[in-house]
């Protein structure tokens, strides 16, 4: 790697590959990572800002990531450069932040809240997004591989189901675990100070630690912990927090690291003799120290005693305040019982169970259906077997009856200009080797056929053998040697329970090792919040106080297809973010059934019909036909509910997104706007006023007991903001493929 880094340094031009950085086209990664890699030198980055995130090509990158188009086409990237100038010079941009005079607040907007109480919302304009993509661009190629094993979130594919796979598939028999539980506080002056210090002995580059300084100064990038607005995907949140927020615990990590490693060497190592490793009875369970953490979610588990993990908590929260600054709530970082309590991690419920709950045996009813499914199954192939045995009779009955026909006819045989004599003998011998390999089986036609040539065996006699001819008797003797060697069922009937007996003795020691391991060992259970969700569905209105679906009105503006979409929207975020869990066929139920159906009842509820009607109209797919009558399905249907599984390791976009807030189409002669989409120049766009969850239902997302815990709550600074979406991008938002974070909310337009 070294050498590499020299070779990289060595050379005039700052690539290895061949591209123009100061051209009009966007880089790939590996480009990008050697235009990185260039500048550095000793052990550090320099002149980050000014060679690397100054360059139009760089930017354009940006602009790229933040416009989700597709990469590496020269019509695309025309596209995007002529949307790009539309909105801004890439170049004169670049040249504003190479000569240090790109000024961060006049690119920010502030947007006043609604009452004097509120909060004041300050966002950042297109321009100021496409330098920070191209900030955390850097950034992420300098530190990524840098970060410890267990550190999740924004990282390439270390998300939040790859740390969930970790948790089932690494840690075992934990005793003891706790979270650590953040005071809600924001970045201060002092925490950005620290995160500089942090960068500055990475990256000599002190126009960079400026214009992250600057960010932080002007609320355009916020950090808050102890909150539930970190990574959900709210328009006051920058992916540049996600990388921060590592860099910013990369000591901790570091700390945690060489605990784990002094542990490993402290644990108790002892001989075993010959007669205890023979000894199936003896356990030996090293005290192990696993640590996840995801942003700012740390988890720590303990294999030891609940002193050892005291111990340790206090240590990591002394670490957290002393070295980090950051404000602890030492009360509600508890510690907890594997076994007997639950704990909350990741949105998600954490439990240490025996094998046997995770991997339950065959009840006896799936056991009896699974013998009668194997009835059924030895029934068809006798059913089959006969009707090939009697299709062959009857065309053999027929190829002898034509050839006798034949014969019969001519004197001296019959010939074909086709010789088909190969054909005929391949297809019997065919039909014969078929029917010895099922002859032989069979036990009982063997057994029964070997007792009809063997019985009346006189010619064992001694005084009728010498009466017969030699070769006569030679001849019976070897008829009878291959009755005995093909037909006797001795030795097969030996194998036959042979093989019983070994499955038998593996069933045995499967059930032992089984028993054994429900005793010694616990894996990791993850379920899903089925009382949180359950909560969240009942807050909305998608179902009453019975738990029974019902219409909700707040999307009868909308029309059927968008309806369609908003719940579509819900429904995909939470299979897509509860997929890894043990519950998972409950959450299966909650979005094919009670969000199905209140759908189904909305759509009635609107245009005034029966649920029968309108399941007779759009049937339970929810199936619509567009302008060319080709039917589109937005909501999962039942049998793609049924099918869906633990396969996405991919970060999975929050599961409250369509939640917090609900888009109205307005009927409006306004005169037409563009879309405020991320360099999208379409037009033809439609009026959507925002109205927020918490001020539809009139709750105060600070009051646990009748919000949702987890749930995230837009800035009301939106509320009853209106935004121009085109059809595509307004159908992306539905569906949970952009966020709020991918759409320009500071162009938004006052509507009366």
């Amino acid at each position: 790697m070294l050498k590499t880094l020299k070779t990289i340094t060595g050379l005039n031009h700052p690539c290895l590959f061949p591209f123009r950085p100061l051209s009009s086209h966007t880089l790939t990664d590996s480009h990008l990572k050697s235009l990185v890699l260039s500048q550095y030198s000793n052990g550090t980055f320099s002149n980050l800002l000014q060679n690397v995130v100054a360059l139009p090509s760089v930017l354009l990158t940006a602009c790229q990531n933040l416009s989700n188009s597709p990469h590496s086409s020269t019509t695309t990237t025309t596209a995007l450069l002529t949307s790009v100038s539309n909105h801004f010079s890439i170049y004169q941009m670049g040249h504003e932040i190479s000569q240090n005079k790109f000024d961060v607040s006049s690119c920010c907007v502030k947007m006043d809240p609604p009452g004097p109480s509120g909060e004041s919302l300050i966002l950042p304009n297109l321009k100021l997004k496409v330098l920070i993509e191209a900030i955390r661009m850097v950034l992420e190629i300098v530190y990524d591989e840098k970060f410890v094993t267990f550190s999740y979130g924004g990282r390439v594919g270390m998300g939040r189901h790859t740390a969930i796979r970790y948790l089932k598939n690494n840690v075992t028999n934990p005793s003891w675990w706790f979270n650590v539980s953040f005071c809600s506080s924001k970045f201060d002056e002092f925490n950005v100070d620290k995160l500089c210090l942090f960068i500055g002995e990475k990256i000599k580059d002190a126009m960079l630690i400026d214009v992250i300084k600057k960010l932080f100064e002007c609320d355009v990038v916020r950090v808050e912990f102890g909150g539930c607005y970190l990574g959900r995907g709210l328009p006051q949140e920058s992916a540049l927090c996600s990388i921060l927020i590592n860099v910013y615990f990369d000591g901790f990590d570091r700390e945690i690291q060489e605990m784990r490693l002094r542990m490993n060497k402290k644990t108790f190592k002892f001989e075993l003799t010959e007669p205890d490793l023979n000894n199936s009875t003896i356990f030996y369970k090293p005290v192990k120290l696993y640590a996840v953490r995801y942003l700012e979610e740390i988890l720590v588990i303990t294999s030891g005693s609940k002193m050892l993990v005291r111990e340790l908590k206090d240590h990591v929260l002394d670490f957290l305040e002393q070295n980090l600054g950051l404000k602890v709530d030492r009360v509600k970082t508890a510690i907890h019982s594997a076994v007997s309590e639950k704990i909350m991690f990741l949105g998600m419920e954490l439990q240490a169970v025996p094998p046997s709950v995770l991997h339950r045996p065959m009840s006896e009813k799936a056991i009896r259906a699974r013998k009668k499914y194997d009835r059924q199954k030895e029934v068809k192939a006798l059913e089959l077997r006969n009707a090939r045995e009697r299709n062959r009779k009857k065309l053999g009955l027929k190829i002898l009856s034509h050839v006798f026909k034949k014969l019969k006819q001519s004197n001296n045989g019959f010939r074909y200009e086709y010789q088909i004599e190969s054909e005929v003998r391949d297809i019997f011998r065919t039909w014969a080797d078929e029917v010895v390999v099922e002859f032989m089986g069979s036990l009982e036609e063997r057994w029964n056929w070997h007792r009809l040539l063997s019985r009346g065996d006189f010619l064992s006699l001694r005084h009728v053998r010498d009466q017969l001819p030699q070769d006569l008797v030679d001849a019976y003797d070897k008829f009878q040697e291959q009755v005995d060697k093909h037909l006797a069922p001795t030795k097969a009937r030996m194998a036959l329970e042979e093989e019983e007996k070994r499955v038998r003795e593996e069933e045995e020691q499967k059930y032992s090792e089984r028993t054994v391991e429900d005793l010694t060992k616990l894996c990791m259970k993850v379920s899903a919040p089925i009382e949180l969700v359950r909560k969240a569905v009942r807050m909305v209105g998608f179902t009453n106080n019975m738990g029974r679906p019902r219409p909700i009105s707040v999307p009868f503006a909308l029309e059927d297809a968008d309806i369609v979409k908003w719940y579509a929207g819900v429904g995909r975020r939470w299979l897509d973010f509860f997929c890894c869990c043990h519950n998972f066929r409950m959450v299966k139920t909650i979005v094919s059934y009670h969000l199905r159906f209140s759908c189904i009842l909305t759509l009635a509820h609107k245009h005034e019909s029966t649920k029968l009607e309108a399941i007779k109209h759009y049937s339970k797919d929810l199936k619509f036909s567009d302008m060319n009558g080709y039917e589109e399905i937005y909501f999962p249907t039942e049998r793609d509910v049924k099918m869906m599984g633990d396969k996405n390791l991919s970060d999975p976009k929050p599961v409250d997104g369509a939640l917090s807030l609900a888009l109205i189409r307005l009927a409006s002669d306004e005169s037409s706007h563009s879309c405020i989409a991320h360099f999208c120049g379409r037009i033809d766009t439609t009026m959507y006023r925002v109205r927020l969850l918490q001020n539809h239902l009139n709750l105060n997302p600070l009051d646990e007991a009748r919000w949702v815990k987890g749930m995230g709550a837009i800035n009301e600074t939106l509320n009853k903001k209106c935004l121009p979406l085109c059809p595509d991008h307004i159908n992306d938002l539905y569906m949970g493929k952009i966020t709020l974070q991918d759409i320009d909310c500071t162009s938004f337009v006052e509507v009366d």
